[in-house]
């Protein structure tokens, strides 16, 4: 597949590419709730797929990080007609495979200022020592230049209700300059 063929491919799909961080909320019935800063890296290596990965941490009444909570990582592949495919891994003994759809909701420019990706679970695998949690709803969206998402569950026995939601931001990534003396 030539890039152009990779770039046509990646376009419903390019508004994630990127370095976000922010704060978000969690909650569900068997936890109390909580705030958590996270950073998430949507990047391409050329193919027609996007690389994920996902860390957060718990934060005190004053921002500050307490300890890390969870991190995710994986890979998102666009199929035809703005359909997704995603894969997770998770180091607490889960994997899931996620179908979605992309839609784009803005465009100006030739720049997508507008979109939202949602996604449920089509297989939620777990080890033996994992905790039950047995399906997942995703929803992203680029709203006002940021990154806004939400994740509902059904885990623990209890019916899928909301767990996640954050605002992330771009943060850009530098180099430290090289210099030679």
């Amino acid at each position: 597949m030539d890039a152009d063929a990779v770039k046509a491919e990646l376009a419903p799909i390019s508004w994630l590419i990127g370095h976000w961080v922010g704060v978000g909320t969690g909650h569900y019935p068997t936890i109390e709730d909580f705030r958590f800063g996270q950073e998430v890296v949507f990047s391409t290596d050329g193919r027609p797929f996007l690389n994920y990965s996902s860390r957060s941490w718990l934060l005190d009444e004053e921002g500050n990080r307490i300890r890390p909570l969870a991190s995710e990582s994986g890979f998102i592949r666009p199929r035809p007609d703005n359909h997704l495919e995603m894969q997770l891994s998770h180091p607490t003994g889960y994997a899931e495979i996620w179908y979605g759809k992309v839609e784009i909701t803005g465009i100006e420019q030739a720049v997508i200022t507008g979109a939202r990706a949602e996604m449920r679970t089509d297989a939620v695998m777990r080890t033996e020592s994992a905790k039950e949690y047995t399906l997942g709803h995703r929803l992203y969206g680029l709203v006002d230049s940021k990154l806004l998402w939400t994740f509902d569950m059904a885990a623990m026995g209890q019916p899928v209700s909301n767990h996640l939601a954050a605002s992330l931001q771009r943060a850009d990534i530098t180099e430290p300059e090289q210099t030679s003396e």
